[in-house]
């Protein structure tokens, strides 16, 4: 058994606290007084140096120092209820479309929880949150010059598209797939853009400024401004700038014509 030094968030306050952790069990002292079992937990989630551990509607918010965290994640990650699969892992592989110059295999556990994937091994512990995927898919890479099944997953990270790979036995990788394909099934979209709002997504995928697309469509702002309405109410993209239209005061027309008047003569 461990002992972790700790504070625990307990009616509205975060009190001190030494954590006991063994293979099976996490027990919290006073005045939480109580045992979670590892595999009734559903859901971890990390903010910075605190977790939240969630078992069915009760929520327990535990802060560390990061060392002491990264021991307590991976008892957790390991003994959860979440579907676990041994496999290696490369995440992330590419960043913004460019490989990541140091990425490598690592020989750990993928463990797929309601909010997050994780990926755990002796030297990460990476989450890749549920509502940042999107995509999942079966594809090949070369590796060790050899073509082997992997599955892909792309997730946003920053404001880039990022990429993940899994790999594992042939057996594995479907069900693999299977899972984290009905995991992030909620992150895909119910029904069908029209093609004018498809090309408008791919223009704002692509890099380019709200005036630039209407330019490119040749649509007005209050066109395209309907589109993005459409696609805010479909959870397809955030406001990131609010643009301005003005119009000039009196003051402001004063100035403008001020300011065109020719010099007067000397």
């Amino acid at each position: 058994m461990k002992t972790i030094p700790a504070k625990i968030e307990a009616q509205g306050k975060w009190i001190s606290a030494k954590i006991e952790i063994d293979e099976t069990t996490i027990y919290l002292p006073e005045p939480v007084d109580t045992q979670i079992l590892l595999k009734s937990i559903d859901d971890v989630q990390q903010r910075k140096n605190i977790i939240t551990i969630s078992v069915a509607e009760q929520n327990y918010r535990i802060a560390t120092v990061p060392k002491a965290l990264v021991i307590l994640k991976r008892v957790i990650l390991m003994g959860c209820s979440g579907y676990r699969l041994m496999a290696y892992f490369m995440s992330p592989a590419i960043r913004g479309g460019v490989m990541v110059s140091d990425a490598e295999w690592e020989k750990g556990a993928v463990t797929v929880l309601t909010s997050g994937i994780w990926f755990v091994s002796q030297k990460h512990q990476i989450c890749i949150p549920i509502a940042d995927v999107s995509g999942i898919e079966q594809t090949q890479r070369e590796i060790q010059g050899t073509e082997k099944n992997v599955v892909k997953i792309d997730h946003v990270e920053n404001g880039d598209v990022s990429t993940s790979f899994v790999l594992c036995p042939s057996t594995t990788l479907q069900v693999l797939y299977n899972y984290l394909t009905d995991a992030t099934k909620g992150s895909s979209l119910d029904g069908e853009l029209d093609p004018l709002s498809s090309q408008v997504a791919m223009l704002v995928y692509s890099g380019m400024d709200s005036h630039s697309i209407e330019g490119m469509l040749e649509k007005s702002q209050r066109e395209i401004d309907a589109i993005y309405d459409r696609m805010l109410g479909l959870g397809l993209v955030e406001v990131v700038q609010t643009r301005r239209e003005v119009k000039l005061t009196t003051k402001g027309v004063r100035f403008v014509t001020e300011a065109v008047k020719p010099p007067t003569p000397q």
